[in-house]
């Protein structure tokens, strides 16, 4: 159902009006607590830690950057699907998809795809080094213990390149185990999709936590392209094999040690434009960490190693795997006020490539690794009246000449309950190894792309209570050398060019309550992405839809939990010269959890349930699927 210019302004209006209840509510919320404590209400969780945002635990109403958290509760929404469909459930996001899971995706935020927003496994940077995205469709949710999301770019002077559009950090399941408990589960759903998995979660009274688990998902999915004949015609399935481990270990009262690793081995079936039979990719994906940590008194000293992999391989086409290799050395001393950040990090990024395709001429990378070598250095101050977070940190890059990053915020405590704040941050992207040296049949190298440069500054009001929490923010990016993948006709090759210019603006609202037994809440996102300068000055960049928006509202009780939904996503244009677009769609969905007994879960969930025919990607005449009405059931039992 798509909606017209109408209904999206009505959606934008509903989803403002129910923010606005703050000014009066949050008015007598002083008047009501000892209320709502005698009645023994639930309360929203405002004293949530996250990492991401300072590198340090910080409490979330203390960060500057917008955050947003997917904890372990939330991700049980997503069991048999993965990070991709978690993170596009929340602010901002938007993706692009060549089907359903599995499938060639790419998402958005803020204007930024996710080349320029950093992904992080346990610390280690994740994503392919060939066409610069991670891929995050292949991540199970059933293996994460959360998901920490910081808007904008803030973490550039924190964690070098790729963080212009914002981080997000993805741990491990078992990240903080408080007993011993085992679990098994088993769920199925639509398109003849079933999954099982096992975890177990081990604590000792020394401190020592171990935690395993594993799991399957198999579907026989949907056709990923429209209007196919032929061998395309057929479903396009997936099957995954998933394993995360998670231990730490005290030696003594101050020094901790520890590893973290997760991965997964998938198959998925495509449509091959040349209509060949039993067309799929084999992909590995992961990352595995290790780390040895000090803390005594005001000094925490941190020292982690390790790695990432992304491996594909085109069953009709090449193989491409990329590794980085990663150290850093993290140490925090507390200051009598605030606290001192400073550190240094080792990055080695390499890509190889399996030419299976030589009849369509040699397939190669000129160079095909890079070495960085950083230093960084951050203040942090929290006080009941203010919060200050200064950060600096300088990137030398084996390709390009060194580069500087700093950011500088600050928030205000207007009163108990409301901050007002402000930041500025610059940012930046290096050129993927693609974008610069591979020579294929389809692209055509460019080895004098210059470094995408960005500045970029927020501001924003935000109000917590008992009962919500609500955030107004304003956010604008002048990117320099904006780096896109240009189409040549002539030759039907691919290259990549900097955009001189463009400007990311806009601002995003979110307001979530908790009142009682009932949840609800809203979220609305405007992004203005636009190009300054070129054959298409004035026109939108291209699958950045300028409405995002959510509405959702929820129950819980002792034994069961309802939530239900509508999410929306407005036009995006599909040509550089905004001359095509694809409409806009709203999607309900409704999902649940009943608590059978203490050991036993029952969760479920229906995805558009109005049936809505849309689309996330169509281009040169080619629409990509997505699908209809759908379903998933699992349960999960659980010994303690």
């Amino acid at each position: 159902m798509s909606l017209p210019r109408s209904s999206s302004n009505t959606f934008l209006r509903l989803c403002i009006l129910s923010a606005l209840g703050v000014c009066t509510l949050n008015a007598t919320a002083a008047t009501t607590d000892s209320t709502a404590a005698n009645n023994e209400l639930p309360e929203t969780e405002l004293d949530e830690v996250v990492v991401t945002a300072t590198r340090t635990p910080t409490k979330v109403n203390n960060t500057i950057a917008q955050t947003r958290v997917v904890d372990s509760e939330e991700l049980k929404r997503y069991q048999g699907q993965t990070v991709l469909e978690a993170i596009n459930h929340q602010p901002g996001f938007s993706i692009k998809q060549d089907g359903s899971i599995g499938q060639s995706s790419n998402f958005y935020i803020r204007g930024y795809d996710s080349k320029r927003v950093l992904i992080l496994i346990d610390g280690v940077r994740y994503g392919s080094m060939s066409n610069g995205q991670p891929a995050l469709g292949l991540l199970p949710a059933d293996q994460i213990d959360r998901i920490e999301i910081i808007y904008g770019a803030s973490g550039s002077s924190i964690y070098g390149s790729d963080a212009m559009g914002g981080v997000i950090q993805v741990f491990t399941k078992g990240n903080n185990v408080e007993q011993t408990n085992f679990s098994v589960t088993a769920g199925i759903g639509s398109n003849n999709q079933y999954t099982y998995g096992a975890a177990a979660q081990l604590a000792s009274e020394t401190g020592a936590q171990l935690s395993l688990a594993a799991s399957h998902n198999q579907t026989d999915g949907i056709s990923a392209i429209k209007y196919q004949t032929g061998n395309n015609k057929d479903e396009d399935g997936y099957e995954s094999d998933n394993f995360s481990i998670n231990a730490s270990v005290p030696l003594g009262d101050n020094i901790n040690v520890g590893a973290t690793g997760l991965f997964s081995k998938s198959t998925t079936e495509f449509d091959d434009y040349n209509n060949v039979p039993g067309a799929e990719i084999d992909q590995e994906n992961g990352a595995i960490s290790a780390f040895s940590e000090y803390d005594k008194d005001n000094l925490t000293l941190r020292l982690t190693a390790g790695g990432s992999l992304d491996k594909l391989d085109n069953k009709v086409g090449d193989e491409f795997e990329t590794t980085q290799k990663q150290a850093n050395l993290l140490s925090i001393y507390r200051l009598p006020t605030g606290q001192l950040q400073a550190g240094a990090e080792w990055l080695k990024q390499e890509v190889d490539i399996n030419d299976n395709t030589p009849s369509n001429g040699n397939d190669s990378y000129k160079i095909n690794d890079r070495t960085i070598k950083s230093g960084f250095l951050g203040y942090q101050l929290n006080k009941e009246a203010y919060d200050l977070q200064a950060n600096v940190r300088l990137d030398d890059n084996s390709q390009f000449d060194s580069e500087t990053t700093y950011s500088l915020g600050y928030a205000a405590k207007l009163a108990p309950s409301l901050r007002l704040g402000t930041s500025f941050a610059t940012g930046y992207r290096a050129p993927s190894l693609n974008d610069l040296y591979i020579e294929s049949a389809y692209y055509v190298p460019n080895e004098n792309l210059e470094v995408e440069k960005s500045k970029n500054l927020e501001v924003f009001i935000e109000s917590n209570s008992d009962l919500q929490t609500t955030r107004l923010t304003g956010f604008y990016s002048r990117v320099k050398n904006l780096i896109s993948n240009e189409y040549d006709p002539s030759t039907f090759k691919y290259q990549a060019t900097n955009i001189d210019q463009a400007e990311l603006s806009g601002y995003s609202l979110t307001s979530d309550w908790q009142i009682s037994n009932v949840l609800f809440g809203s979220q609305y996102t405007y992004t203005n992405a636009e190009e300054l300068s070129g054959a298409n000055k004035g026109k939108q960049l291209v699958y950045r839809p300028e409405h995002t928006g959510l509405i959702y509202v929820g129950y819980q009780a002792s034994d069961f939990d309802v939530r239900a939904e509508a999410k929306y996503a407005g036009k995006v244009y599909n040509s550089a010269d905004n001359s095509t677009f694809i409409d806009d769609y709203t999607l309900f969905n409704i999902s649940g959890s009943y608590y059978v007994n203490p050991n036993l879960t029952l969760t479920s969930r229906v995805e558009n349930l109005t049936n809505e025919d849309y689309t996330t990607n169509e281009d040169f005449g080619t629409r990509y699927n997505q699908d209809g009405t759908s379903y998933f059931t699992s349960l999960t039992y659980n010994w303690f």
